[in-house]
């Protein structure tokens, strides 16, 4: 099923560069001012941003938790009802990527380095500040504690991804369309989203896109040099945090120049195995048949809680803990969810509608509890025995306490050094895709472009990241990323409405093309039935003696 929809070509030359000038001019100047912003006015955009954070919290976070668990059922629908057969690209598309690289690519862009980072803080954060339990007994409250970190790290976030990514890739593979958020809306704006409203769409990712990894790479820097400090002894401060986002910098960009089959790949499988070699050096050094254990359990928790843990809105205990821990995560996952959309969307060329969702939706969920459950799950073993390294570790650097966690082991210098080398990864694979994402939108949604369009973008991530943390305003900006989740989850409910329109229509399409296809192949049966007798009638007609050959019978004989 490939249908090719008439568009207007958005792109031309600016300045050097191909792209939509609305959407580059405009995209600019709101990030030029609001990094001013922060900067002058560091104190009054704290109290503003904080403000507008608790407001939206309040009242909108109802509508957070409400419309991530629609995205997963919709996911589901798309994988096992009729669609879920449809091939992105065609029925005759091919994968661009193997499994194992296409895998490697999707989870490494969306999961950054918070897999490192929050798979420690977070269990130990919410054991410390338990959401429900407090009072009960330990054991329970580190169980919980582990339950809503698989909440905040799981199934919600991927289906927030799977809902950007079939989208977009359906329509830019499917209907031929640009790769960016407008073509989405197809079907509800027709060719309105080659106007003012698709170039706000554009514009709404962009800024957000930027600014979310932006923040990344600032928080990501932190940990790096945390890292540094306990490996090598390197001082952490300022200025070596801004040479560390230097350094990254210049590899993205090198990534982001050779492009995604090279570059961008590398780094992803780089990752994978860099984290694989990590884990199975605890699983082996550490607590292994716990580890197995603690997954099954995790898992099961998690199942039997799922739906109450996913609609509870604190709309009893009158408390704020869902606003700086539920409410956060679906805002960050939503805000991040044009980049990493589109940039899996990209490179799913080929694949199933029902490979596409179970692989993104599950796959990564399952990888990530069962991190989890190896970090988390033995730092919680270790608080209930007693020790409590690991909750001063968190609450003196959240940055720091992976590094602690590693002084447990054997070969904990071998552990540490991974772990710099994996964040480092994780977060120039985040930038230089980042960087390929911007470019194809400020593009118009063209695949390929000048390379040196794609450096322009990962430097100036990079440079957003290091005048923020120069200035001080990385936490500002993060508000403003979690606050911007709230549109954009309106947006999100209204792209699955399009993407079921648009498929559907697709689909009913397709179906009529096939039963007129199969009236013609009868009729044409037909009507070579009824020519083939009238032919040997009037070959009779000219030559009576010719009659119909017969099998020979005994008389005969």
């Amino acid at each position: 099923m490939s249908i090719k929809i008439t568009r207007k070509e958005s792109a031309s030359r600016f300045l050097g560069l191909v792209v939509n000038k609305t959407v580059f001019i405009s995209a600019i100047a709101v990030i030029i001012f609001t990094v001013g912003f922060t900067l002058i006015f560091e104190k009054e955009a704290d109290y503003y941003f904080g403000m507008a954070q608790t407001f939206v919290s309040a009242h909108g976070g109802w509508i957070y938790t409400l419309s991530v668990n629609l995205f997963i059922v919709f996911c589901l629908y798309m994988a096992f009802s009729k669609f879920g057969a449809i091939r992105i690209g065609g029925e005759k598309s091919k994968p661009e990527f193997s499994l194992w690289a296409w895998f490697a690519m999707l989870f490494s862009a969306g999961i950054g380095n918070g897999l490192v980072l929050f798979s420690i803080a977070d269990p130990v954060r919410d054991f410390l500040n338990p959401p429900r339990l407090a009072g009960h007994e330990p054991a329970l409250i580190a169980q919980e504690a582990i339950n809503f970190s698989f909440l905040h790290h799981g199934i919600h976030g991927w289906a927030i991804y799977s809902v950007v990514g079939l989208s977009l890739a359906y329509f830019t593979f499917n209907r031929k369309m640009p790769l960016t958020l407008r073509s989405v809306f197809y079907p509800i704006l027709g060719n309105r989203i080659h106007g003012w409203m698709g170039d706000m769409i554009d514009i709404m990712a962009v800024i957000t896109t930027l600014f979310g990894l932006a923040t990344t790479i600032g928080f990501g820097v932190g940990q790096i040099n945390a890292g540094l400090t306990h490996v090598f002894g390197v001082p952490n401060s300022l200025f070596y945090q801004v040479i560390i986002i230097v350094g990254v910098t210049l590899a993205a960009t090198i990534s982001a120049f050779s492009g995604v089959n090279k570059g961008v790949q590398m780094l992803s499988k780089l990752n994978v195995r860099v984290a694989s070699a990590i884990f199975l050096l605890i699983l082996i050094l550490g607590p292994t048949t716990f580890i197995f254990k603690s997954y099954i359990q995790n898992i099961g928790s998690y199942l039997v809680h799922f739906v109450d843990m996913s609609t509870w809105t604190e709309s009893l205990q009158g408390t704020d803990w869902q606003k700086t821990r539920t409410i956060m995560y679906w805002g960050w996952w939503i805000s991040w969810s044009p980049f990493v959309g589109t940039f899996i969307a990209r490179i799913s060329r080929g694949r199933t509608i029902k490979e596409f969702v179970l692989c993104v939706l599950i796959l990564p969920a399952l990888v990530t509890f069962l991190w989890f459950s190896a970090f988390g799950g033995t730092t919680m073993r270790d608080i209930l025995l007693g020790d409590t390294a690991m909750i001063a570790a968190v609450n003196d650097n959240i940055s720091t306490a992976l590094y602690v966690f590693f002084d447990k082991f054997p070969l904990a210098m071998l552990l540490k050094v991974l772990g710099v080398v994996l964040i480092c990864s994780f977060i120039i694979t985040s930038a230089d895709s980042g960087a390929l994402v911007v470019d194809s939108i400020t593009s118009g949604g063209k695949l390929k472009t000048p390379k040196y369009q794609r450096v322009i973008w990962a430097v100036a991530t990079g440079l957003i990241a290091a005048v923020l943390m120069y200035g001080g305003g990385l936490n500002a900006l993060q508000t403003v990323v979690t606050i911007s989740g709230l549109p954009f989850a309106i947006l999100l409910v209204m792209m699955c409405f399009s993407l079921y329109r648009g498929i559907n229509e697709d689909y009913d399409k397709a179906e009529r093309q096939e039963k007129l296809l199969e009236r013609e192949s009868y009729r044409k049966n037909i009507l070579d039935l009824v020519n083939k007798e009238r032919a040997e009638k009037n070959l009779k007609k000219i030559d009576p003696e010719i009659q119909p050959k017969k099998k020979p019978n005994i008389t005969d004989l």
